[in-house]
């Protein structure tokens, strides 16, 4: 089997060594820069790499991304690795286990990190495709698309993200408006698109594009939906409650939304709403293997809202019972332990 790595850059400098090194056991590892005003190319050089330099013009990331991958020479997969992530120790075996009818190779990346180090939001990657019959598609948020169908599986391979805070998003409204414009119809771009208006702070023309994305005959992804009902609910504060009630009987199986629920119930002092959205999203016990899930719902949060609102409903047994399992969860939070404290003080 033959392994090309390929990315493009643009001055990512500070990344490029890192990328390297995880990405050591392929047969090419290609870097093809954008205009990088810094190093990038020397960095690259180096460490051992291919470089190539183009000029994009007007600028959309899927016009980048398919001349990196004509660059590409005559392998059997490729992995689109961009700067900012790096492959576990380990990565290539699991490609060679894979049978050769296998064009889309499946496996878990990490997108971010808790505070403590361990991963935050993990969903199943879709990154790594056969040379032939891939394009890369939207100007961004670029997807690889197949040309004549593939074949997809999942392996062990697992890719990190660690992004530079700093780096701007400037660009991405923009083309996010250019790509609805291509296409209109477009339900994830839709999404997106809403999205970086509530990014920017333009709440009502994120309401507007949110429910359109609604509309959309193609959104038929019931995460997606409840995801821009949440946001909804975030635009449109007087109607909250009834947007998160949309997004748990649309997507009832996701914890984030009813954790959504229960803080809502929670600002309003309803207690026995509170404590009934806490319980429902508990009783969720596996985590959405997508890019929809969301760490805040898998923390110790929905147990400190059932203890609360259980101590307030004069549960206090049952008050202690979900302050333990917070605490556990998150044993070095001062505020947890000192709840707990405060119900185990006022049930003797």
């Amino acid at each position: 089997m033959k392994i090309a790595v390929y990315t493009i850059c643009l001055n990512e400098s500070h990344f490029i060594e890192r990328w390297a090194e995880s990405a050591k056991d392929a047969d090419y590892r290609i870097i093809v820069d954008t205009g990088s005003q810094d190093d990038t190319l020397a960095v690259a050089k180096k460490a051992g790499c291919i470089t190539h330099s183009i000029k994009v013009s007007p600028w959309r990331f899927d016009d980048a991304r398919n001349a990196a991958l004509a660059l590409v020479p005559d392998v059997d997969l490729c992995i689109a690795l961009d700067a900012d992530e790096v492959l576990v120790e380990g990565w290539r075996a699991h490609l060679e286990t894979l049978d050769s009818s296998v064009t889309r190779p499946r496996y878990k990346y990490t997108w971010s990190w808790n505070p403590d180090g361990s991963p935050g939001l993990q969903y199943s990657g879709d990154k790594i495709h056969a040379r032939y019959g891939f394009r890369w598609k939207h100007p961004v948020h670029e997807v690889i698309t197949a040309v004549n169908g593939e074949k997809q599986q999942f392996c062990g391979l697992e890719i990190h993200h660690h992004p530079d805070p700093t780096k701007s998003r400037s660009q991405y409204l923009p083309l996010l408006e250019q790509a609805c414009r291509e296409d209109p119809t477009d339900d994830r771009n839709a999404h997106y698109l809403a999205r970086e208006y509530f990014f920017n702070g333009r709440l009502e023309t994120a309401s507007r594009e949110f429910k359109r994305h609604l509309a959309l005959p193609k959104a038929q992804w019931a995460a997606e939906r409840a995801r821009s009902m949440r946001y909804l609910a975030q635009c449109e504060p007087q109607n909250a409650e009834q947007w998160l009630l949309r997004a748990a009987a649309e997507d009832p199986g996701r914890r984030e939304t009813w954790a959504d629920l229960a803080m809502t119930y929670y600002g309003k002092n309803d207690w026995p709403n509170c404590l009934a959205t806490s319980v429902r999203g508990l009783a969720i016990k596996e985590k959405s293997f997508d890019y929809m899930s969301e760490a805040f719902a898998w923390g110790p949060l929905l147990y400190d809202l059932a203890a609360i609102s259980s101590y307030q409903l004069g549960m206090k047994e049952q008050a202690i019972m979900y302050g333990e399992k917070a605490v556990e969860i998150s044993p070095e939070d001062p505020r947890l332990k000192n709840n707990l404290k405060w119900y185990r003080d006022e049930a003797e």
